[in-house]
C-alpha cells in the first residue's frame, strides 16, 4: 500500500504526517523517537498496511513539522500530547493501538492515562514501547541531551550518513537501502549549504525546562491497556531494573504487559526486521480482536 503525505493543523502548529493502509481500517499510531522523523516507521507501516490505517506523525520541531516558536513552552509531553488528541479529533480517529519509539512511548503512555488529555482514555486501545519505560537511566538522558542540542554539520550527504551509523549503530541491523532512506528523509541543509539532521535543536530544551518529563510513573500505574515493551539487550536508557518495577506496578501487576528483550539491539531496535514487525503485529492483531 502506497504511503501518502499530508499536513494538518494541530494546537496552533502545523503537523506533517504520513498514512498508510485504506482509510477504513482499524487505526495504528506510529510515532518516532525525540531527534527522528516519522519516516523511521516506513518498515513498520508497510507491513501493517494490509489491515491497518497507520499514521505516522513528525512532531513539532522534527522533519517536515513545524518548528515552534515558544521552544520552553511547547517541547514538552504535555503539549505533544494536545497535538495528539487534536490529530485524534481532525483524522475522526476513535481509536486506535499506539507503537511509539523513545519518545514517541512516552508520548503514548501520556496520552493513553488521560492525566494531561482527559478527552483520550480509552482512544488508544493498546500501547506498544519501542525501549522505553516511565523512568530512565540519568545518563543516557545526559548523553542525548548533548548530542541532540548540538547536531553536527557536514559538507555532504553521504558524510551526514556515516555519522548517523555510528551514533544509531544501537538500532541494529539496517540495510545499505535503509541506512540511506534515513539519512535522506532526516536531513536539512543549512545556510551556508552543508547539512546537518532535520530538526531543530531547540527541541533539547524539553531537558532543561521540564528536567523531570521522562519521570512518568504516574502515568504508567494509570493505564487500563495492554502494554508491550520491546527491551533492546543493550540498552542504555531503559535499565533492568526499571523493567523489572514495570512488571510489578500499573499494567504489570494487572497482568496486562509483555517485556520482550531484543537482542542485538541497544536503544532503540529499529522496527525493520521481520522478527520485531511480528512480534509487534502480533500484539496488535491480539489486542484487535
Amino acid at each position: 500500500m502506497n504511503m501518502r503525505s499530508h499536513y494538518l493543523r494541530c494546537a496552533g502548529q502545523e503537523i506533517h504526517y504520513t498514512e498508510w493502509g485504506s482509510s477504513d481500517a482499524p487505526v495504528v499510531i506510529a510515532w518516532h523517537g525525540l531527534a527522528r522523523t516519522g519516516r523511521d516507521m516506513d518498515e513498520l507501516a508497510a507491513h501493517l498496511s494490509s489491515r491497518y490505517r497507520v499514521i505516522c506523525p513528525d512532531t513539532i520541531g522534527r522533519g517536515l513539522s513545524q518548528w515552534s516558536s515558544r521552544p520552553a513552552q511547547e517541547y514538552c509531553l504535555a503539549f505533544y500530547a494536545r497535538i495528539a488528541a487534536q490529530l485524534f479529533d481532525q483524522l475522526a480517529i476513535q481509536q486506535a493501538h499506539w507503537v511509539g519509539t523513545s519518545m514517541g512511548g512516552a508520548i503514548g503512555t501520556v496520552c493513553a492515562s488521560g492525566l494531561f488529555e482527559p478527552s483520550m482514555p480509552g482512544r488508544i486501545l493498546s500501547l506498544t514501547l519501542n525501549d522505553n519505560a516511565p523512568a530512565l537511566a540519568a545518563t543516557a538522558i545526559a548523553r542525548i541531551r548533548d548530542y541532540a542540542g548540538n547536531p553536527p554539520s557536514f559538507a555532504t550527504v553521504t558524510e551526514l550518513e556515516a555519522f548517523f551509523r555510528t551514533v544509531y549503530k544501537p538500532y541494529g541491523w539496517l540495510s545499505d537501502a535503509q541506512w540511506r532512506r534515513l539519512t535522506e528523509t532526516s536531513t536539512r541543509r543549512l545556510p551556508d549549504g552543508r547539512v546537518t539532521p532535520h530538526y531543530d535543536p531547540a527541541m533539547a530544551q524539553q531537558f532543561v525546562h521540564h528536567p523531570d518529563d521522562y519521570l512518568i510513573w504516574e502515568h504508567y500505574d494509570a493505564l487500563q491497556i495492554p502494554v508491550l515493551c520491546l527491551h533492546g539487550a543493550e540498552s542504555d536508557l531503559v535499565l533492568n531494573e526499571t523493567i523489572e518495577a514495570m512488571r510489578h506496578r500499573g499494567p504489570g501487576a494487572a497482568g496486562r504487559l509483555q517485556v520482550v528483550e531484543v537482542p542485538g539491539c541497544g536503544h532503540a531496535p529499529a522496527l525493520n526486521v521481520p522478527e520485531q514487525l511480528d512480534c509487534v503485529t502480533t500484539f496488535i492483531d491480539h489486542a484487535n480482536r
